[in-house]
C-alpha cells in the first residue's frame, strides 16, 4: 500500500501509550476486566466506547464492517482502513512486532533470538477487530506448567525452568477473516450397495457387498462467514491452528487501549495469499456438501466448478502467550489461547527418561516371559505326576 499517512495520523510511537492520569506513569491493559491499570499508583481507567476507531464499525448492522477483497487487491482502501507502526524484524523467524518508542533491542518473543530492530516504520491495513486478552500472564503460566507436567518424557531442568517463571509475552497475533457466497455445480455418481452370494474355495457361503453406480449432477450453495486464516509466519501453523477454536462472537472493535501493556505482530502473509487458504478451506466444506447431496451408499465426486462473489475480509487479532525458551541450546516454544487458555507447543523430549523406559519394558517383558515359563515346566510337571496316580494297580 503506497498512500501517504493522512496529518491527523497518530505518531507511531505514541498510538499504544496511556499514562495515567494520576502518576504519569504507563498504564497497561487488565486482561478480563475491560479497564487499563496503573501498576505504580493503581489508578484504574474504564475503557469506554468514545468513537475512536468508530470507521471500520458499523454501527447501522450493529457489528463490524467488512471490507472489499477486491478494493483491497487494487489499493483502493480508505487512508482510515490504514496505519503505520514501528516494528521489531526477527530474521531468524520473520516475526514482525510493534514495539513502545524507548525500545531500541531485545529478545525475539517466537523464537527466542536477540534481534537489534530496524528504526523505520511499516504501512499496512488497520485490524478492524480484536480478542482483548481474558488470561492473565500468571494464569497462562499455570496453563503452561499444566501442561508441560502431562508430558512424561519431557525433560525435567526444562520443566523446571519455565517453572521459575520466566516473563511470558503477550502478543495479538494477526488473522484474516473471508467471508464469501459460493455456488457450485457438480457432476459424480451414487453408489447404491447390493449383495451377492458367493461360495469359496472351501466350500463355505458367504454375503459380499457391492456398489452400482449411477451418474448423477447437482448444485450446491454456502455463504461463508468468517473462515479465519494466520496471518503470521513467526509460529508453526500447526501450534496456532490447534489453539481453535476461537470464539469470535467476542470480537470488539479495534482500539489501542487493549493494546497497552502487551504487542501486536504486524501481517506477514498477504491478503491474497490468505484468501488462497481460505479457499482451500471453502473447497473442502463444499466437497462435503456435495458428497452430502449426492446421497446413496457411496458418492464420488468427478467435476466442481465454483463460482464465488461478494468476498469481504477483516483483519483482527487475536491473543496469545508466547514462551520461547533456550535450553541446552535448543530452541522451545509454546503458546496459549489468551481467550481459552489451551496450550500448545513444541514436545521436549528426555533422552534419559526414555532410555530408563525402554530398560524397565524390557526388564517388565523379560520378568513376565520367566514367569510364563516357571508356569509352563510347573504345569508339565503337575501333569506327570497326575499321569502317575490314575495308572491303575496291577499284581
Amino acid at each position: 500500500m503506497s498512500e501517504t499517512a493522512p496529518f491527523d495520523t497518530p505518531a507511531p510511537q505514541d498510538a499504544h501509550r496511556f499514562p495515567c492520569d494520576q502518576c504519569g506513569a504507563d498504564m497497561r491493559f487488565a486482561p478480563g476486566q475491560n479497564k487499563l491499570i496503573c501498576d505504580h499508583c493503581g489508578n484504574e481507567n474504564e475503557i469506554t466506547d468514545d468513537g475512536a476507531g468508530a470507521g471500520p464499525w458499523d454501527s447501522a448492522e450493529g457489528g463490524i464492517r467488512e471490507l472489499d477483497f477486491r478494493s483491497a487487491l487494487r489499493d483502493r482502501l480508505d487512508a482510515a482502513e490504514m496505519e503505520e507502526t514501528r516494528v521489531l524484524h526477527c530474521d531468524n523467524c520473520g516475526a514482525q512486532v510493534t514495539l513502545a518508542p524507548e525500545v531500541h533491542a531485545r529478545e525475539c518473543p517466537f523464537c527466542a533470538t536477540p534481534v537489534v530492530t530496524d528504526t523505520g516504520t511499516h504501512r499496512h491495513i488497520k485490524p478492524q477487530a480484536l480478542l482483548p486478552f481474558q488470561l492473565s500472564e500468571r494464569q497462562a503460566h499455570d496453563a503452561m506448567n499444566r501442561w508441560l507436567g502431562r508430558l512424561w518424557f519431557a525433560p525435567n531442568g526444562l520443566s523446571d525452568y519455565a517453572k521459575k517463571g520466566r516473563k511470558m509475552d503477550g502478543i495479538y497475533v494477526p488473522h484474516w477473516t473471508y467471508d464469501a457466497d459460493t455456488r457450485t455445480r457438480y457432476t459424480g455418481q451414487r453408489g447404491t450397495a447390493y449383495y451377492v452370494t458367493v461360495r469359496g474355495k472351501d466350500g463355505k457361503t458367504q454375503r459380499v457387498r457391492k456398489m452400482r453406480w449411477t451418474p448423477v449432477s447437482g448444485r450446491v450453495a454456502r455463504f461463508f462467514d468468517d473462515v479465519v486464516v494466520l496471518a503470521s509466519r513467526s509460529l508453526p501453523k500447526r501450534f496456532t491452528d490447534a489453539l481453535q477454536p476461537w470464539g469470535l462472537e467476542a470480537l470488539t472493535e479495534y482500539r489501542p487501549d487493549y493494546l497497552s501493556g502487551f504487542r501486536a505482530e504486524g501481517y506477514t502473509v498477504d491478503l491474497d495469499e490468505g484468501m488462497a487458504e481460505a479457499r482451500a478451506i471453502m473447497d473442502a466444506r463444499i466437497r462435503s456438501d456435495i458428497v452430502r447431496d449426492i446421497g446413496g451408499d457411496g458418492q464420488r465426486i468427478g467435476r466442481v466448478d465454483t463460482e464465488v462473489s461478494d468476498v469481504t475480509f477483516k483483519h483482527i487479532l487475536l491473543p496469545v502467550w508466547v514462551a520461547a525458551y533456550r535450553y541446552r541450546g535448543k530452541p522451545y516454544r509454546f503458546v496459549v489461547n489468551g481467550q481459552t487458555g489451551k496450550v500448545q507447543g513444541e514436545r521436549p523430549w528426555s533422552v534419559i527418561k526414555i532410555a530408563i523406559a525402554v530398560i524397565l519394558a524390557l526388564l517388565i517383558g523379560a520378568a513376565v516371559l520367566y514367569g510364563l515359563q516357571l508356569a509352563e515346566e510347573s504345569g508339565i510337571e503337575f501333569g506327570a505326576a497326575s499321569v502317575l496316580t490314575t495308572v491303575p494297580q496291577t499284581g
